[in-house]
């Protein structure tokens, strides 16, 4: 084995990479009743699959993916009905 040591690329390190992401903007977490329920409906979905995979079931599976579909368009729905992050219908109260 050699000795020599083993530096990082100097052009790579010292490049300053612009990918035109503002980092300063508070994006929030996603609390609201849009996003738990979005996210409680697919995660039973990927249960159902998950289960239907392991027993080979094609039906089911298939269940279980349309389950997690249901539950992506339920979060989208209930976010445009103003149940979303800074909606209509929820009482700002900070976190």
């Amino acid at each position: 084995m050699s000795k020599a040591t083993v530096s990082a690329s100097k052009s790579a390190a010292a490049q300053n990479v612009n990918t035109g992401v503002d980092h300063s903007a508070d994006l929030g977490h996603g609390n609201s009743p849009a996003a738990w329920t979005c996210v409680i409906v697919m995660l039973i979905g990927a249960l159902i699959a998950s289960i239907a995979f392991v027993i080979a079931s094609t039906p089911i599976f298939i269940a279980g993916a349309v389950v997690m579909v249901i539950g992506l368009l339920l979060g989208w729905i209930m976010r445009k009905a103003g149940y979303g992050v800074d909606g209509s219908k929820l009482k700002n109260s900070g976190h």
